[in-house]
């Protein structure tokens, strides 16, 4: 679990979202503090993913505030919001397929890249410096998620894992302040979630980033997260640190389940019985 003296990133805010007679998410309050990992679990259609949605302007809110920094994201396009900080990977990964890995990185980074559009047609020699700096820059994030051999590859030609990690790397290019991290796990093996909760960390770590992630291993979430968010119907059930959080009655009830609550409380017989002898 990572810790530290934190100050407020992210904040929402009485968040409501309704699609017709649904509300998929109802009256969501919490906060997101600069420098952590902070994991967001619910059960299957709690609203964490339209969060996310709301938050990257995919949808604008029926009602409530998303600040970064204090600044209002609502009714700002994606792109904007990318501009103010904010990337993000999605549950369903989205690459551009038919480019090659590096090219997936460059793009990102070619578009916040100061270089006039006729200098960048004509090969001037300001365009061929950009985009041999790009091109360096796109080989350090691949380098960081350990894919560079793969950097001349069809993004569709990797495995499903490096996929995730080439995802991941395309979001760094876009030098957030906070990244989000949909379902990251989804569809990996042990070894490759706990191969996947180290990156997270170091990631957070080697690039200064803060991180918000939807996941539902649990192990993953309670081990590198220093806040986590509970949501059950599209509303807020617990936040909290993840000791308290494993022993929230209100979360073991709505999610957890019970036999968990069984577990736990083994768990905590067994811990206390250690201690005594």
């Amino acid at each position: 679990m990572r810790d530290g003296t934190m100050t407020g990133l992210l904040e929402i805010e009485s968040l409501t979202k309704d699609f017709g007679g649904i509300r998929a998410v109802d009256s969501l309050t919490f906060r997101v503090r600069e420098g952590g990992i902070t994991g967001i679990i619910g059960p299957n259609g709690a609203g964490k993913t339209t969060v996310f949605n709301l938050i990257t302007g995919v949808y604008r809110p029926t009602t409530g505030d998303i600040r970064l920094e204090g600044v209002s994201a609502v009714g700002k396009r994606p792109d904007r919001i990318v501009a103010l900080g904010i990337a993000r990977t999605f549950q369903n990964i989205r690459l551009f397929n038919r480019q090659t890995c590096i090219e997936n990185v460059m793009t990102p980074l070619l578009q916040r890249a100061e270089c006039p559009l006729f200098s960048a047609l004509l090969r001037m020699p300001r365009a061929r410096s950009v985009e041999r700096e790009t091109r360096e820059k796109a080989m350090r994030l691949l380098a960081a998620m350990g894919i560079e051999a793969y950097a001349d590859a069809r993004a569709s030609t990797l495995p499903y894992g490096l996929q995730r990690k080439l995802e991941i790397a395309r979001a760094l290019a876009a030098e957030p302040k906070l990244l989000l991290l949909d379902e990251p796990a989804a569809g990996m093996n042990p070894e490759e979630t706990r191969s996947l909760a180290d990156l997270i960390v170091r990631v957070h770590d080697e690039f200064g980033v803060s991180i918000l992630l939807i996941e539902h291993h649990m192990d993953l979430v309670m081990n590198i997260c220093s806040s986590v968010v509970v949501m059950n119907f599209g509303a807020l059930l617990a936040q909290g640190r993840p000791d308290e959080i494993r022993t929230d009655e209100r979360v073991i009830r709505a999610y957890l389940g019970k036999k968990k609550r069984e577990r736990t409380a083994a768990e905590g017989e067994e811990s206390h019985a250690g201690a005594c002898r």
